[in-house]
C-alpha cells in the first residue's frame, strides 16, 4: 500500500502514508523499537516511489522503454527465483490475530517450485504489458525498486548500526525485507493501472454539466 499510494497520489502523500502508516503499524503489533527507523525508512521510501513513479521523461522512444521493460522484467523474475528458492521455501506457520487476544495458526509448506513458477509468471506478465499495452511500466517498475532497494538497505543500517545487531544478525533480515519490496511490486503495478483507469489524473478537474432545460415550448 506504500507503493500504491506513493503512485497514485504522489510524493508527499506517499512519505505520509509510508512513514506514519507504517510506523504506527509497528507500535499496534508489537514492535516498537523498529517504530523510529520505520519512520524516516518508509518515509523515504514513499518520496522515492512516489516522485520518480510521477515523473514524465521525455526524449526516449518507445522502442527503447520496451527496452528498459524487458530488462527489469528479468531482473525482477531472477530475484523473485533466487531468493524465493533459496531463502522462503519450507515449512512455515501462519499467525492471524492481534499480540492479545486469540489467533488463528495456519501450517503449509512453500516449494522451491512456487518461486520459480511465480518468478516467470511475473515476468511473462510484465513483458506482455510493457510491449503490448503501457510501454512506461518499465519507468513504473524501476520507481519501485529504486525504493525498495533504499528500504531494504535503510532496514539494514538501521537494524545493524543503531540498534546494535551486528552486520551478521541484519544480514539475516535482508532476504525477508527484499520478499517486503518484491510482492509490493507485484501488488501494486496492477492496482494501480486499475485504479487510474477510473479516477482522474491529479491537478485535472471533472466537467459536471447539468441535464439540459426541457423547452418550455
Amino acid at each position: 500500500m506504500v507503493y500504491t499510494t506513493a503512485l497514485v497520489m504522489g510524493p508527499y502523500v506517499g512519505a505520509v502514508a509510508g512513514g506514519v502508516g507504517s510506523m504506527l503499524s509497528d507500535i499496534f503489533l508489537g514492535f516498537p523499537l523498529f517504530a523510529p527507523g520505520t519512520l524516516v525508512i518508509k518515509a523515504t521510501e514513499g518520496f522515492i516511489v512516489g516522485y520518480l513513479g510521477n515523473r514524465t521523461l521525455r526524449n526516449i522512444s518507445g522502442k527503447a522503454w520496451r527496452r528498459i521493460t524487458a530488462a527489469l522484467a528479468v531482473a525482477v523474475a531472477l530475484i523473485i527465483g533466487y531468493f524465493g528458492a533459496g531463502y522462503w521455501t519450507g515449512d512455515y506457520q501462519l499467525s492471524l490475530g492481534f499480540p492479545v487476544g486469540p489467533q488463528l495458526n495456519v501450517g503449509f509448506i512453500v516449494p522451491a517450485s512456487f518461486w520459480l513458477g511465480l518468478a516467470g509468471l511475473v515476468f511473462v506478465i510484465i513483458l506482455a504489458v510493457g510491449l503490448t499495452v503501457d510501454a512506461r511500466l518499465g519507468w513504473t517498475t524501476l520507481s519501485v525498486l529504486v525504493g525498495g532497494t533504499e528500504m531494504v538497505l535503510g532496514y539494514f543500517v538501521y537494524e545493524s548500526i543503531l540498534l546494535g545487531l551486528g552486520f551478521v544478525s541484519a544480514a539475516g533480515e535482508l532476504p525477508f525485507n527484499i520478499a517486503q519490496a518484491v510482492v509490493g511490486l507485484m501488488v501494486s503495478i496492477p492496482l494501480v493501472r486499475s485504479i487510474k483507469r477510473v479516477i482522474p489524473k491529479r491537478g485535472t478537474s471533472l466537467e459536471i454539466h447539468p441535464p439540459s432545460s426541457p423547452n418550455p415550448q
